[in-house]
């Protein structure tokens, strides 16, 4: 299977070009240590082939901080083993690395999916004798800190960011992937000012044939969970359980908190299996709307997700003159978490 792809300015195009090979895994020679090296990537979450380098030796572990740096390629693989950066270019880029023999099954998604802006593309795919390095563009943080940091953003800004999140996950939708373990987290910024978003990830993805979108996939994060996941033994639709989780991901926006949250995970499990949240005073009576649109028990009465996009909301908050209710507030036991504990009855349920 080849990997379509080319640099182009911001657009990732499609072309016939093989990610290169590497000649061997002899050891990599030992950079000096930067004093300075970009930390590691958040550890929860277009791009193109730059142009052709000789090849180079490619050791198989990445680097770690007590190696130092490590030349792979055209890239400085830096001692955190997730950034690294073109020596030609001095471009920043992060870095994962797969198991040769599964490589292509984690990055099929990438290869199926049409290049959109508001999703992550592979800039560069190095391969060795037992290891894949896959590089992606760098990104500058990602939706969950941006949130807990804000407390809870305002509509105007809420709705640009999340009419973003939607773009993506309608053309997965429409190319046949449904995304699966959908949170906040795996949206990312594309820009240090922090307007333009992309979907950082599709690893966790389904692609699928036709029309059925059925999955029995249990995996996800408890906070997200919509509740036919919670309570179907067969299958259920993936693509209605994401527009559950897009509810859950608008509410926080708004609101600074999930709208299903508790620490005993058999109590949450209750309360989603309820589909009962309590909604602010400050949220629009139109995202008001929106919200219960989506975190609706029934997946058939949701929303899908082109048609999120057509809700008068948007086009509310896009008028001129219109002015975020007051945002204060707020119930700060219920803010958003660092991270979800799992506890052992949570990771039993959701591997």
């Amino acid at each position: 299977m080849s990997l379509n792809v080319r640099r182009d300015g911001h657009r990732l195009a499609r072309c016939r070009a093989r990610p290169k090979r590497l000649e061997s895994d002899e050891p990599l020679p030992k950079c000096p240590r930067l004093s300075e090296a970009p930390a590691a990537a958040d550890h929860h979450g277009g791009g193109y082939l730059g142009s052709p380098q000789p090849p180079a030796p490619l050791s198989p572990p990445p680097p770690s901080r007590s190696q130092g740096a490590a030349c792979i390629g055209a890239y400085l693989l830096l001692p955190s083993g997730a950034a690294a950066v073109n020596v030609h270019t001095g471009e920043e880029l992060q870095c994962k690395v797969f198991p040769i023999k599964h490589y292509l099954d984690k990055i099929r998604p990438y290869i199926q999916l049409p290049w959109h802006r508001n999703i992550t593309g592979i800039v560069e795919v190095l391969l060795g004798e037992s290891i894949a390095y896959v590089f992606f563009p760098k990104d500058f943080g990602d939706m969950h800190s941006y949130v807990r940091c804000c407390k809870r953003l305002g509509e105007v800004e809420a709705a640009r960011l999340f009419k973003q999140i939607v773009l993506a996950v309608a053309h997965c939708h429409q190319s046949g992937i449904v995304l699966g373990d959908l949170k906040l987290r795996k949206f990312v910024f594309s820009d240090k000012e922090r307007t333009r978003l992309r979907l950082e990830s599709l690893e966790d993805s389904h692609i699928i044939k036709g029309e059925d979108d059925g999955l029995s996939d249990k995996h996800g994060c408890p906070a997200y969970v919509s509740p036919e996941i919670l309570n179907t033994t067969g299958t259920y639709s993936g693509k209605l359980a994401d527009v559950w989780s897009l509810g859950v991901m608008l509410y926080t926006l708004l609101v600074g908190r999930y709208p299903f949250h508790d620490s005993d995970p058999s109590a949450l499990f209750s309360k989603i299996r309820r589909g009962q949240f309590c909604m602010p005073d400050h949220v629009s009576p139109k995202a008001r709307c929106l919200i219960r649109s989506l975190l609706r028990r029934e997946p058939c009465e949701r929303l899908n997700a082109s048609e999120i996009l057509l809700h008068p909301w948007f086009e509310a908050v896009s008028e001129p003159g219109y002015s975020d209710r007051d945002m204060g507030g707020g119930a700060p036991d219920q803010i958003v978490p660092d991270q979800y504990i799992e506890t052992e009855d949570v990771v039993s349920f959701f591997c």
